[in-house]
Parts: structure tokens; C-alpha cells; sequence
């Protein structure tokens, strides 16, 4: 699992908005992944401890207390989180996937992170299935060379809407959007409605739009992988 190293995002006008990863789109899929049996590498830029988003763990986003404690415990039994390899060291050939939680992190580190963007060449080139769920798609933006071409041209995908950016009121406050930039890659972008889960397949990589795609997005991978 690749995770934002990132703390803030930085806003157009120079406002860092702390941030970091979305709970849901680590947990959930951490559990799906774990009850199946398989072991998880946590990979960040650098090797640095990744951060929790708190807003992500505020019961009024996670439908309640008692799944504002659950997540809380996931991550705290999650000593993954504590020990992440830096991306830059992670080879995809020995893992059987890898798997991008979103949060608003990514698209302050991920989007420009050479070893990522390498991490996801060889993902895709390698034939074996992988995810990337709500601001993580981002990262593919990270894979275009000094032509600004990428393997994803093309690839049929999804992630957070401009609508959903609107909807938590950073839209208008953001340098760009995940949605008019995975259009303009080119990419055939679709969505499902807003904070729905929403699955897109296209060959060996499964996007999913939000942090409700998240857990059902590790299911689709978990089956195929």
C-alpha cells in the first residue's frame, strides 16, 4: 500500500490545508486485505511516517462514533504504518499488488513523485492487477515523461469528482483539480454519483472514486489477484 508522505496541501493562495491520508481508504482495504490472508508493506516517499487526515476520523464523516473508534483501532494495531518502506526501495515484482489509498496527501507529494511514478509504470507493464482509489489517482500524473506522454493515456478510469471537491469546500480554494487533470492526460474519466462507491476497470488497473470505493475497490482486487 502507497501512501502520502505529505502532511499539508498547499493551497493556491499559500494556505497549507492539513491533511495527509484518508482513514477509510487505509482501513478498509487494510482489513479486506488482511482477513484474506495477505501480508501488507505500507511504502511512502522517503520512508516517512505517513499521517492521518483527523478530519477522516470525525464521526460526522465516518457515519458515527462507534466507526470513528474502529477505524481508530485498525490504525493503531496497524504497525505497517510505523515502519513504511520508502518508495524508491519497493520493487513490484516481489509484491501481488499494489494498492494507492487517497486522502488529500497525494496531491500534494504523490502527483510529483518520480518513484512513484515508476512504481506505476512497472505495475502496469507487469500484467498483474492493481488499484487507486478517490485523490490518488493523482499519482498517474507522476508517470508522464519529458513529452508528457504516459502509459495511462487512454485508460478507462475514475476518482474524486470535482463536485466532491466543491461538496468539502476546496474546490474553489485548490491549485487544480484531480478530475480536469486526469481528463486532460488524456484519460476517459467517468464518475458515479457523488460519495457513492463507484468502480472503474480498465485491463489490470480497478479505480474507485471516493473513500466510499475504497473497501469495495480492495474486494474486486482482492479476487483477481
Amino acid at each position: 500500500m502507497v501512501l502520502s508522505g505529505a502532511q499539508y496541501w498547499t493551497m493556491k493562495d499559500g494556505h497549507r490545508h492539513p491533511t495527509g491520508y484518508w482513514a477509510e481508504e487505509f482501513v478498509a482495504p487494510y482489513t479486506v486485505f488482511t482477513q484474506a490472508g495477505h501480508q501488507v508493506t505500507v511504502a511512502t516517499p522517503g520512508g516517512v511516517i505517513p499521517t492521518v487526515d483527523t478530519m477522516s476520523l470525525r464521526p460526522s464523516m465516518t457515519g458515527g462514533e462507534k466507526t470513528s473508534l474502529q477505524e481508530e483501532n485498525v490504525i493503531e494495531a496497524a504497525d505497517e504504518l510505523r515502519h513504511p518502506v520508502a518508495i524508491k526501495d519497493v520493487r513490484f515484482e516481489d509484491y501481488a499488488t499494489v494498492f494507492y489509498p487517497g486522502g488529500h496527501g497525494p496531491m500534494e507529494d504523490l502527483a510529483y513523485d518520480a518513484d512513484s511514478g515508476r512504481l506505476l509504470r512497472e505495475a502496469l507493464a507487469s500484467g498483474k492487477h492493481f488499484g487507486i482509489v478517490c485523490h490518488a489517482p493523482s499519482a498517474i500524473l507522476a508517470t508522464r515523461d519529458e513529452h508528457g506522454d504516459t502509459p495511462f493515456a487512454n485508460y478507462s478510469l475514475t476518482g474524486f469528482t470535482n463536485d466532491e471537491e466543491a461538496g468539502v469546500g476546496l474546490a474553489d480554494k485548490a491549485k487544480w483539480l484531480l478530475e480536469d487533470e486526469l481528463r486532460k492526460l488524456p484519460t476517459n474519466y467517468s464518475r458515479g454519483p457523488m460519495w457513492e462507491p463507484y468502480l472503474v476497470t480498465d485491463r489490470t488497473l480497478h479505480t474507485g472514486q471516493n473513500p466510499a470505493s475504497a473497501g469495495p475497490l480492495a474486494k474486486e482486487l482482492v479476487s483477481v489477484i
